[in-house]
């Protein structure tokens, strides 16, 4: 009998916790907003535009998403009531264990669906792309940005986002100097952007052959990727286009044709470069994407300086410069610099499980 009423409690307030996200998402406005999608892509001529279709298309799945999400909760959550309601009946406690997991799977997806309305930044539903460079630490911080981009990819993939890489460039003895990538998927900017700055590593390193502890860094930088060209414009004039051969992977045709593309903005100094495309014409496409996507990182900075909430300036990859620690020895601790937030299991860190960090610094904001 106690394990019931202790449920029932849990579903009264996950119940209550519903009906808050029902508000904050504006379920209603959403459904409206999809049958104006729906009629839109049913009206003649809408597949004329293809660049404008397949944008609407894209708002229509993640507006979707989002009601269909909601709608598996509520159905859930009835059924985990159902099921605690027939447990009474038979007076046995075989099914307490299957709704207590029910439970907490439901409170957990519940939290993360709750996240999602604190991300109300202009950029935060675009997609992203994300730059790792390798700093102090020779081949040691090269090894560390390696750990942090499988560390990431593995976050994405674990969130339901697409990620594809951009440009890799190997270091001179293991991991990588520096590598860029692009996440796709619902508010992809939003839970990455808290993530920009420079992460510090200390653990013995296995390339000391004296098994000395190193302190290593990498920073990581994160930007929006912006669909509208007219949002964010960019002059001709404003361009240096450099094209080189691929190195590495590709094969012959990759490997003797000037494949890669290097863009340098002048008026900003800003450098973007992608060879992991067959075509030339490929990778420039993707240098313009990601040349925007940095613009539109450096017009949101310039926004936040004049409203006086700088959160994160640019700084030199070493000391006192990070805005999380990975501390492997002495001990075993993950410290985010910035909200205080630590974590003690740096196993599931690791592992691509940067939720709990993302979730503390969003509620800072």
């Amino acid at each position: 009998m106690y394990e019931s009423e202790v449920f029932r409690q849990e579903i009264t307030a996950l119940k209550d916790m519903l009906r808050d996200t029902e508000k904050s998402l504006n379920i209603e406005g959403l459904k409206e907003q999809l049958v104006e999608y729906q009629e839109d892509m049913a009206s003649e001529g809408f597949w004329d535009d293809v660049e404008r279709a397949q944008k609407v298309n894209k708002q229509m799945r993640s507006c979707e998403n989002r009601i269909n999400h909601y709608k598996s909760l509520c159905s859930r959550l009835d059924d985990a009531e159902v099921m605690l309601e027939l447990s009474e009946e038979e007076g046995g406690d075989e099914m307490a264990g299957e709704i207590g997991q029910e439970l907490k799977k439901l409170r957990e997806e519940m939290e993360s669906l709750k996240l999602t309305t604190l991300l109300t930044g202009q950029y935060d539903n675009c997609d992203c792309i994300l730059s790792l460079h390798a700093g102090a630490g020779g081949t040691e911080a090269q090894d560390w940005t390696q750990m942090l981009y499988r560390m990431y990819t593995r976050f994405g993939e674990r969130m339901g986002f697409t990620v594809r890489e951009l440009d890799m460039l190997d270091g001179d003895e293991a991991g990588v100097k520096s590598v860029t990538w692009e996440v796709s998927g619902d508010y992809a900017y939003g839970f990455m952007k808290s993530e920009r700055g420079v992460h510090r590593l200390v653990r013995i390193s296995p390339f000391d052959a004296a098994a000395r502890r190193h302190t290593s860094f990498a920073s990581l930088d994160v930007a929006p990727v912006i669909e509208d060209e007219g949002e964010i414009p960019i002059e001709p004039d404003d361009l240096r286009i450099d094209t080189y051969r691929a190195s590495g992977k590709g094969g012959q045709h990759v490997n003797r044709t000037d494949s890669a593309v290097r863009i340098t903005h002048l008026p900003t100094g800003i450098v973007v470069q992608c060879q992991n495309e067959r075509s030339q014409i490929q990778n420039k496409e993707t240098c313009f994407r990601m040349l925007r996507a940095r613009l539109a990182e450096l017009q949101e900075q310039k926004r936040q300086e004049l409203m006086g909430e700088v959160k994160g300036e640019l700084k030199k990859i070493e000391w006192g410069s990070q805005i999380r620690s990975y501390v492997f020895q002495p001990y075993t601790m993950v410290k985010d610099h910035r909200t205080g937030y630590e974590m003690g299991n740096i196993d599931d860190v690791m592992d691509g499980d940067l939720e709990g960090f993302v979730t503390a610094y969003l509620q800072k904001l």
